[in-house]
């Protein structure tokens, strides 16, 4: 079997300077293209990490989704999911919790103060400790906010969407609640795609649903659940297709994600499942 994908070439027509891409097929095998030694700032998919943590916190009994944090009415569940009522990065809520699907970044960080207050030891260390070190991600680390300063590179990565698409740190029920939609029938807009009635949201990730257009690939499952970051980064997993993959870049998300990413995601998702 080859250990590469013909769908990687099309990396090569993209305005980046970098790109690196791990993809896991429907076999476990998992096919690399690109230096994967290089860190890069993961932007948004470090919100990824920070749910990992945060729910493996809740499986530990430091903290419980019901937890109020910030203003009345708001819970951990409700910050995982962007349903507490903050905006991208007021420290101030603008809204009642479970009107809108306010994408926010004060959310995931009021989080993950809260279990750093409750671990009794800063949130980097949590993580490194909870995700980073049973999982060998040895060039992973938390430099700053919790929604958006993870630095990683592909080959750690890779290891983190192994994890997400046949779990070791948490159950399987937990993980089936991470992934079921959270107030399922909010509307709210997704940063860089514009917005959806309803904008489905699991605990921490991005559910794919009916939303069109999309980042992931047309053929995805609507049981597609992942992230992308504003760094011109993304990774997906399709329980359906029983197919994942993660890329990390090196320029910002703008129109050219969204000219290129669904058309690799799709070249990806058939190759993957053919293996």
């Amino acid at each position: 079997m080859t250990n590469t994908f013909s769908s990687f070439s099309l990396t090569t027509s993209w305005p980046v300077d970098f790109c690196a891409v791990a993809v896991i097929n429907r076999r476990g095998e998992t096919i690399t293209h690109g230096d994967t030694a290089k860190t890069v700032r993961i932007a948004s998919v470090s919100k990824l990490f920070t749910a990992w943590a945060a729910m493996i916190a809740v499986e530990d009994g430091t903290i419980s989704l019901a937890d109020p944090v910030g203003q009345e009415g708001c819970t951990v569940r409700h910050l995982l999911c962007h349903a507490g009522g903050y905006s991208f990065d007021g420290v101030n809520a603008i809204t009642s919790p479970e009107r809108k699907r306010i994408y926010s970044n004060t959310g995931i960080e009021m989080l993950a103060e809260h279990i750093a207050q409750r671990a009794e030891m800063p949130f980097d260390e949590y993580l490194h400790e909870a995700v980073c070190v049973p999982l060998n991600l040895t060039a992973t680390v938390l430099e700053g906010s919790p929604a958006k300063d993870v630095r990683s590179n592909v080959a750690d990565c890779a290891l983190f969407t192994a994890e997400l698409r046949r779990p070791t740190l948490l159950s399987r029920e937990t993980v089936r609640e991470i992934t079921t939609a959270q107030f399922p029938n909010l509307e709210g807009v997704v940063p860089g795609l514009g917005r959806f009635d309803p904008c489905p949201w699991g605990l921490g990730p991005e559910l794919r649903g009916t939303k069109a257009p999309h980042w992931t690939a047309p053929s995805n499952s609507g049981a597609t659940w992942g992230h992308f970051g504003g760094t011109g980064t993304f990774l997906w997993v399709d329980p359906v297709a029983d197919v994942a993959c993660v890329m990390l870049a090196n320029r910002d998300f703008t129109e050219w994600g969204m000219e290129y990413w669904p058309t690799f995601n799709e070249a990806v998702l058939h190759e993957a499942s053919q293996r």
